[in-house]
């Protein structure tokens, strides 16, 4: 089976071509990073009539409703297979029809609207809950070197059904923010698209952040923008390698 690698901030995907299903023990092998290529997630490019379809699914193999850097980096494929006609094109996805726009530097992707929900308090810490088509729980920190973010974000495991993405952060200005994130059937990662949109929405819910701010994630820096009703997340996505997978 042919595949390509593709990272954007750190957050990685085998990304493969095609009407194609798997099951869950086959998508974990595929992410093994010891024994398979390894990934935070798998992503299934296919196409939907004059528009192409992605498809999302974690490394332990649970399908996913949305992924931001999965999005940027489809982007960045289709772009460069010659699957779209332009740099402009719109990516169905399980939540719905999502534009994006890639450039030689960076691909910036539409993640839809994020709806920032209830405050929630767990344990000692509070947490305000963000929708962007996955579920996420944003809480903010003086320090993020010494967070314990696995063993929180373990423990918001068994109060959401199906699990919730866990977001650990920082104000350091209106215009940016520092952060750490867990996501529900891969643990930290590096980079979270829909999480930096949900932190960035929660920030600005509070008053704390402006509608543009830079997110500084362990894997590099990315830009929101929050408007008109949508969210924006740009940053880079790049081609790792490509392969043959004879698992």
């Amino acid at each position: 089976m042919r595949f390509w690698k593709m990272e954007g901030l750190g957050n990685d995907f085998v990304v493969v071509t095609g009407s194609r299903s798997f099951s869950t023990s086959q998508i974990a092998a595929l992410c093994d990073r010891r024994r398979g290529i390894g990934a935070d997630g798998l992503l299934v490019i296919s196409e939907s009539g004059e528009r192409i379809r992605m498809t999302y699914f974690n490394a332990d193999g649970s399908p996913a409703e949305m992924c931001g850097n999965g999005l940027r980096c489809v982007a960045r494929l289709a772009t460069e297979l010659g699957m779209v006609a332009g740099p402009q094109f719109i990516v169905e996805t399980p939540v719905g029809p999502r534009r994006v726009q890639v450039s030689e530097a960076e691909v910036t992707a539409e993640l839809g609207p994020a709806v920032v929900g209830e405050h929630r308090r767990i344990g000692d810490r509070l947490f305000q809950l963000v929708s962007v088509g996955n579920p996420h729980a944003v809480t903010w920190v003086s320090d993020l070197e010494h967070v314990p973010l696995e063993s929180t974000a373990e423990t918001l495991q068994e109060e959401f059904l199906g699990g919730i993405n866990v977001e650990m952060a920082v104000v350091d200005s209106p215009q940016l923010i520092s952060m750490r994130v867990w996501e529900r059937g891969v643990g930290e990662t590096a980079a979270c698209g829909t999480g930096a949109v949900a932190t960035a929405s929660a920030g600005l819910a509070q008053g704390l952040t402006q509608n543009e701010v830079e997110i500084r994630l362990t894997g590099g820096m990315a830009r929101v923008r929050l408007e008109d009703g949508t969210s924006w997340i740009t940053g880079p996505a790049r081609l790792v390698y490509r392969g043959e997978w004879m698992g």
